[in-house]
């Protein structure tokens, strides 16, 4: 079967996965109405196409941080990749340099920071938990500045695991042929098998519940890196970051896997963006399937996005060419949308572009008679 859009490759990876390892990558916290919402909010969106727009060369690069990139589609960070495929992580950095675009390497991967670096060049990000031995973390940080990392995600939503019902009923740990290869050495590679979450036991651990906008600070104190703050999703918030020297912001909800209830990502952008005031860029991450997803959020101010599921679905369907595949696909369908739109780059795409549910106030419903 020819795959002719991202969210295809779900069935698939369903199919091929153990039940443990699919529920795990798919699932989201609690009722999983902010899950859903992450995909239905985009629906909300609609555009404003200009036309008779001279579009015969349409140019999708960008800068991230200083690092020119292919287009403003990036990876995100996902945990433990060779569940989906053998490969893993290796895989996903192969894809993402050839695609010209930044990977980004969970602290729970199942391949090291010097294992990925090994893939070959490429413009690379690691993402961040703070455990409770901050000597880990140290650690952790200058292997992945040594590695040729060029920016830390420092995850913010995360002091506890969320709800996330099918790890509970699945009792959801890392298969034993694997380990979060990063903690290896330090005897913290390994996840027991609980009566619950062994994600969440092993969370509830290691991970530091007691980390606040100081340790922000203390992050710079330790590497010369650029900071992104990931788990935005509030002026207050944003404002915070800002003070306590962020490069930037991620908006995010982690995957809906954290807090249910809270709003689709691209339902708070707007708000981040508003408070950030041009001073540092903001990213979207969360519910991102389509080329025309990723056009709204740079039309409400984002800087780029940052895709995590359709990867895990990719990979696992078809390894590093799956992978390779998904940026290929959203990459065509955001120039032709940007085409479609009128628009030659990105400083073209505008909030004029596109209107929300939200611009206008609604009509009172007609009373019935």
């Amino acid at each position: 079967m020819e795959i002719t859009n991202v969210s295809e490759y779900e069935a698939i990876a369903k199919k091929k996965l153990p039940k443990m390892v699919y529920d795990y990558y798919a699932s989201g916290a609690e009722d999983q109405w902010t899950l859903r919402e992450n995909r239905n909010a985009f629906s909300r969106i609609l555009f404003r196409p200009r036309i008779l727009i001279d579009v015969t060369e349409i140019d999708l690069t960008t800068t991230v941080l200083g690092f020119k990139i292919s287009m403003p589609i990036m990876i995100a960070p996902t945990a433990m990749q060779k569940m989906a495929h053998p490969e893993g992580e290796y895989a996903t950095a192969r894809a993402a340099s050839a695609a010209g675009t930044i990977m980004t390497l969970s602290s729970w991967a199942t391949s090291s920071v010097e294992e990925v670096a090994s893939t070959g060049p490429g413009i690379r990000f690691f993402q961040l938990y703070v455990y409770k031995d901050r000597n880990v973390v140290t650690q952790l940080v200058r292997r992945a500045e040594r590695a040729g990392f060029k920016a830390i995600a420092l995850t913010v939503d995360t002091p506890r695991l969320g709800r996330r019902e099918a790890d509970i009923k699945n009792r959801f740990s890392l298969p034993p042929f694997l380990t979060l290869k990063n903690f290896e050495g330090l005897d913290l590679g390994k996840m027991d098998k609980t009566n619950d979450s062994g994600l969440a036991s092993y969370v509830a651990g290691q991970v530091d519940q007691s980390l606040s906008w100081k340790d922000v600070k203390w992050l710079q104190t330790i590497t010369s890196l650029p900071i992104l703050v990931k788990g935005v999703l509030t002026a207050e918030d944003t404002r915070l970051a800002i003070q306590n020297g962020a490069a930037g912001v991620i908006v995010s909800n982690h995957g809906a896997r954290q807090l249910d209830y809270v709003p689709a990502t691209i339902m708070a952008l707007e708000e981040v963006v508003k408070a950030a005031q041009g001073r540092v860029p903001v990213f979207l991450d969360g519910g991102v399937r389509r080329g025309t997803d990723v056009f709204k959020a740079l039309a409400l101010g984002a800087s780029g996005i940052f895709i995590g599921r359709p990867v895990l679905f990719s990979l696992a369907a078809d390894g590093e060419a799956g992978v390779r595949k998904v940026l290929q696909i959203l990459h065509d369908e955001f120039e032709l949308t940007m085409a479609l739109s009128g628009c030659r780059s990105l400083n073209e795409i505008t909030r004029n572009h596109i209107v929300t549910e939200w611009d206008q106030p609604r009509p009172f419903p007609t009373p019935r008679l």
